[in-house]
């Protein structure tokens, strides 16, 4: 994409605007439900990923701090502490085992067809400041579905440049993601709200060549973190400049050297991006560019009753773009398997199942799993090249000791907005994240139904109640 000249839009007002203007009433019955499918999903990956190891070290991060009592609910840990770290600690924890939801792009030369994860940023900041204002179950939902809107859109905006050179999306969209839902809900005028995003832009921040480190989760709490902050600076009176997004020494200049006006300007809510193109939940704790690959191996093997001890090669065929972030061929432990396809298609051979339970460094040291990894071949596909980068197409080649050869294609994995997972199948990947954690299961049924009738609550307490805690 060419750079794009502004032709005289006050862009960042624009977005303040909308956060400022925007009503319960302007969701959709449709946006409604798919976003309380994403609050649920991210609710149950801040249980899991809060006894992740990154999960522990976080909440040493508050320790050293010193941090006194708070308003906002740490996801797990039994304690509370002022909204921006609660924020950030819940961020890391959405974000940790990289089995958070995905964000389709529209236009077509946006690498992978995926753009950011939208809640790891929006969600932790929507909730740390409603319990601070005590916002009713509506009220969060808006400041949660905002956070999305500005994040999506401005990452569909941004020249692809900004990702393929080595930004982080989540991070850096991510930050007004969360200075956009702490603005609404801090009920932040026009002026205050357009300072907090500017706030927002000069912390953005986060780099991909710590995929598959620690350091991914933690741009996700980081941008959660600084969104919070940027809505409280912005309404200490705090000043900033009025067009971070749009100048020529701002945001879209300096992280994307330009952006496409039009992929913003009038489309924020028009349509909302949960509706369209959608966002898709993860079936699988492991780097979205898998996911494809690994709904279509899962259905190979049970149409074809195949067995690992059967399987002489398997060829998995991408565009040349995926290779790029699925960098791991060998993984040495379960952070750099999430981001490898051979290893992603081995454990679906041995087990037939791959989740949290899987993906673990023991997993990946198993004899049998690193055997089963020679077996694959990752490999650029012309079929792939040729559809496109905004598609994740996926083909499989599978070769069987009994001379058969079985394949498959998907473009698309299970929980993307072609092969959606209902409230009900979310619900299940919430319990088992949820029981990961050490959760009883007659509170993770209570947090399913709580969250089944938000927009009912009228404050968040009674989820902060249930969630603060596992046992």
């Amino acid at each position: 994409m060419n750079q794009q000249t502004p032709v005289d839009v006050a862009l960042t007002k624009y977005v303040a605007d909308f956060v400022v203007d925007a009503k319960y009433e302007d969701l959709s019955a449709e946006v409604v439900e798919l976003g309380k499918k994403h609050i649920l999903d991210g609710f149950g990956l801040a249980l899991s990923g809060s006894v992740a190891k990154s999960g522990e070290l976080a909440r040493r991060h508050l320790d050293d701090l010193g941090l006194a009592d708070g308003a906002a609910t740490v996801i797990g840990a039994g304690r509370k502490v002022a909204p921006r770290f609660a924020a950030f600690v819940n961020g890391v924890g959405i974000h940790a085992d990289d089995y958070d939801d995905t964000q389709l792009a529209v236009a077509k030369d946006r690498v992978y067809g995926l753009l950011t994860h939208p809640t790891a940023p929006a969600l932790p900041a929507a909730f740390a400041i409603a319990e601070l204002t005590k916002a009713s179950g509506k009220d969060f939902m808006l400041a949660y579905h905002l956070g999305v809107e500005v994040e999506c859109k401005i990452a569909e905006a941004i020249n692809p440049r900004h990702y393929q050179t080595g930004f982080h999306a989540t991070a850096t969209c991510g930050t007004f993601a969360a200075a956009s839902a702490a603005a609404k809900l801090m009920g932040l005028d026009v002026a205050t709200t357009l300072r907090a995003l500017s706030i927002a832009g000069s912390q953005s921040a986060g780099l991909r060549e710590n995929f598959g480190t620690m350091t991914k989760p933690f741009h996700a709490g980081r941008s959660s973190e600084s969104g919070v902050a940027a809505a409280q600076f912005a309404s200490y009176g705090w000043t900033a400049a009025p067009t971070i997004l749009e100048a020529p020494r701002g945001f879209f200049s300096a992280a994307g050297g330009g952006y496409d006006q039009s992929a913003i300007h009038g489309k924020l809510g028009a349509p909302w991006t949960f509706s369209e193109p959608g966002i898709s939940i993860k079936p699988h704790p492991s780097g979205s560019l898998t996911h494809p690959g690994m709904t279509e191996m899962l259905r190979l093997i049970k149409a074809n009753n195949i067995k690992a001890e059967d399987v002489v090669r398997v060829r998995v065929g991408t565009n040349s773009n995926m290779p790029n972030a699925l960098i791991h061929h060998r993984p040495k432990d379960e952070l750099q398997a999430k981001f490898s396809m051979e290893f992603c298609m081995a454990i679906l051979l041995l087990e037939g199942r791959a989740g949290l339970n899987e993906f673990t460094d023991a997993a990946v040291e198993r004899e049998d799993v690193k055997a089963m990894i020679e077996r694959v071949d990752f490999v650029i596909d012309d079929e792939a090249e040729a559809a496109g980068y905004h598609l994740m197409t996926t083909l499989i080649d599978i070769e069987l000791n009994d001379g058969r050869k079985i394949s498959g294609r998907a473009d698309f994995g299970k929980g993307s907005p072609a092969f959606p997972m209902s409230y009900d199948e979310v619900a299940g990947k919430f319990r088992e994240n949820a029981e990961f954690a050490g959760m009883a299961a007659a509170k993770a049924n209570e947090i399913v139904e709580l969250v089944r009738v938000l927009d009912t609550l009228k404050t968040v307490d009674d989820l902060s109640s249930r969630l603060i805690s596992i046992g």
